[in-house]
């Protein structure tokens, strides 16, 4: 499995900045224009809020947790999404458990 995990990361990281560019190509790097594309309608509002709202149980989840690195995790849920980084701390926590850590310090 987590190998598989591994994989949804990196399609995780790719995918979406596929669309990232395209947008940034057409209106530059500006947040707040960013921001307002997000929620430029109700569908993408909604995605955009279930998103947030998705990732902010993460990083709650990863404090919980005491995860090692947790603030990497953050960064690249901030920059890439949670559809990187979600799978990518599943990795890394598969990854410690097969070598005999515990999931608790996963990261």
């Amino acid at each position: 499995m987590k190998n598989v995990y591994l994989g949804l990361a990196i399609v995780g990281a790719v995918v979406p900045y596929f669309f990232f560019i395209q947008h940034f190509q057409i209106t530059g790097f500006g947040v707040g224009d960013f921001i307002a594309a997000a929620f430029a309608n109700g569908a993408a509002g909604g995605a955009s809020a279930d998103l947030v709202i998705s990732s902010i149980v993460f990083w709650a989840y990863l404090l919980s947790r005491r995860a090692a690195f947790s603030w990497v995790y953050v960064i690249i849920n901030l920059t890439i999404g949670l559809s990187c980084t979600l799978p990518l701390y599943l990795y890394m926590t598969a990854r410690r458990e097969a070598a005999g850590a515990p999931a608790a310090v996963a990261g």
